[in-house]
């Protein structure tokens, strides 16, 4: 039988698309196995799938000044070794990195092996871990056709990026129950991020007003940021997160209103979703979200509003113009080769399978 060895972690983002490839990559005849972090977040999310997971030491490797990169250098050589011991024990066929500190000392370990190594980058511009790990890969899938050009030596492929397969099982009339919606509007599903956004929250909620005589809204906010005065608004539903529902969720909504993270965009796009995207700005990160956000509008999967710039007028004048065009944005998406992102990134992992 195949082996690999999947790595990612640190965000979900990392860790979902590696998820969502593994039933695929066990009904190829692989057999999967995962290393992470000791302790970290994609480690309880992996060992719900029923595949071994390994831990490795893995610090932070920071772009600026910090005391710690000096004991961080230390805790990813020590991930290092790990990884390559481990790596030699398993002795997989190829190794898929999708990215985060962890998997640098688990691609090295494979080269140091090797192994084959496939890469996958979710934003446009690639982030540090992997411009450390591509080096070592045989290939760099991409999220972005923008994205190709930064990855040297020819080796960078756009793919898409996996999507998980339960997100296509949602029902339409399962989310209209859960939000207690009558089904006689269009939905907006508003986003605000994992840690919600208050910029985002607050300008929808000021424009429920306006908002609810022509649609319903069901608003994921953010851990903490549930607004109790609105409980009982009719329309308008908030959750601070939703698992198992999503799909229904996802099913149910006409457009959604979102931040622009590389991972939920790709989920909107396969879903064909129309699109307003709100990115992060530069000032809260490296501006991966502006340049995800600028793609997405380039192919004409969304709109996009300069979170800095938006008012409540130029809110709510987007989400009717993404509404009245819905059309097109989702002939757009049926159009995009993106939209089949596992497949593509597959055929990459077999070629590379010795």
């Amino acid at each position: 039988m195949k082996k690999i060895v999947l790595t990612g972690g640190g965000t979900a983002g990392h860790v979902t698309p590696n998820i969502a490839l593994i039933p695929h990559l066990q009904n190829e005849g692989y057999e999967v196995y995962y290393i992470g972090s000791k302790g970290g977040m994609e480690e309880e999310l992996i060992k719900s799938c029923n595949i071994p997971y390994y831990g490795v030491s893995s610090g932070k490797l920071r772009r600026y000044f910090d005391k710690k990169n000096f004991s961080d250098i230390f805790k990813v050589a020590k991930g290092i070794l790990q990884a390559k011991h481990i790596i030699h024990k398993i002795k997989p066929d190829v190794v898929f990195s999708k990215g985060g500190f962890v998997a640098v000392p688990v691609v090295i370990g494979a080269a140091m092996n090797k192994i084959n190594v496939v890469c996958h980058e979710s934003d446009i511009t690639p982030g540090l871990a992997n411009k450390l790990a591509m080096p070592f890969a045989a290939a760099v899938c991409t999220t972005f056709p923008e994205a190709v050009k930064y990855i040297k030596d020819n080796k960078g492929i756009y793919t898409g990026t996996p999507i998980r397969d339960m997100l296509f099982t949602g029902n339409r009339e399962n989310g209209l129950t859960l939000c207690g919606f009558s089904g006689n509007k269009p939905v907006i599903l508003v986003m605000g991020g994992s840690q919600g956004s208050v910029k985002v929250n607050n300008s929808i909620r000021e424009l429920l007003g306006k908002l609810l005589p022509k649609y319903d809204i069901v608003h994921l906010c953010g851990k903490g940021h549930i607004d109790n005065s609105l409980l009982d608004k009719t329309g308008y539903k908030q959750f601070e997160y939703i698992s198992e529902e999503l799909p229904d969720i996802f099913a149910m909504a006409d457009m959604v209103v979102s931040r622009a993270g590389s991972n939920a965009i790709c989920e909107f796009l396969a879903l064909h979703k129309p699109m307003l995207l709100i990115p992060l700005g530069k000032n809260a990160s490296r501006g991966d979200q502006i340049l995800n956000a600028s793609s997405f509008k380039k192919q004409g999967f969304a709109e996009v509003l300069d979170e800095e710039k938006m008012t409540k007028g130029s809110l709510f004048d987007t989400i009717n113009k993404v509404f009245e065009n819905r059309a097109d944005y989702i002939s757009n998406m049926e159009k995009s080769p993106a939209s089949e992102g596992i497949k593509a990134v597959m055929e990459i992992i077999k070629a590379a399978t010795k």
